[in-house]
């Protein structure tokens, strides 16, 4: 259905970026970064610990924000030996939502809707009769895309949902982006028991699992093949 190499997102409509240098990051949410020869604060809007990306020298791919904001600029990539990698978070759901579109979960939907109440959780999409919740992956270990790369309660939530709407009858499918390439997909075996240990229960109710590769190139998000699951 959907090729390799097919446009999935335009940077180029977020607006001018510019190019930065890693130094080091405070916090979670701010980064430090040479601009033109000066420091500049930046939003990161990946929360996760980005170990292996966020390193000090790394060239960053960067969009100036608005007037009055704590920060001066938002990182969207930072440049690996594979190439640049799409590491804001923020963009992840619009992204995969054209991936769906195109036909990704192995179908082509009639009807795709973002941000599905169900439960005391919001799905990414309802993909016709398919509930999805999308997970980026930027950990890369072992020749493994490995998700979480820290605990995250959030994540088994969204599990143990996706597990009552397959009860009730629904598709229910986890769909993982991965954001470097790698050989295949495995939650953390050390990271995040709770979430490994929910992820193959789900699997075994009834949830789905689909998988795919992103990269940019051109200027754009694109779409990179299928993510197999480990066995």
């Amino acid at each position: 259905m959907i090729e390799p190499g097919t446009p999935l997102f335009d940077l180029a409509t977020l607006g001018k970026t510019v190019p930065g240098t890693f130094l080091k990051r405070p916090n979670r949410f701010v980064a430090i970064a040479a601009v033109h020869g000066r420091h500049e604060r930046i939003h990161v809007a990946d929360t996760g610990r980005l170990e292996e990306i966020l390193t000090p020298g790394r060239p960053l791919l960067l969009l100036k924000n608005r007037p009055g904001m704590k920060t001066t600029y938002t990182l969207l990539a930072a440049k690996m030996a594979e190439g640049w990698v799409l590491i804001n978070t923020r963009l992840h759901a619009p992204v995969a939502r054209r991936a769906v579109e195109l036909g990704v979960l192995g179908f082509v939907p009639e009807s795709v809707k973002s941000e599905v109440r169900f439960g005391q959780s919001r799905f990414d999409y309802l993909a016709d009769d398919t509930f999805v919740e999308l997970k980026g992956c930027s950990l890369v270990q072992r020749n493994r895309c490995r998700f979480p790369n820290a605990p995250t309660q959030r994540g088994v939530k969204h599990l143990k949902e996706l597990m009552k709407a397959r009860k009730e009858g629904f598709r229910a499918l986890l769909l993982v982006m991965a954001l470097r390439p790698c050989a295949c997909f495995e939650p953390h075996p050390e990271r995040d028991e709770t979430f490994r240990r929910t992820f193959f229960e789900a699997l075994k109710n009834g949830v789905g699992f689909k998988g795919f590769h992103i990269k940019i190139e051109g200027g754009r998000v694109r779409y990179d093949g299928p993510l197999a699951l480990c066995l």
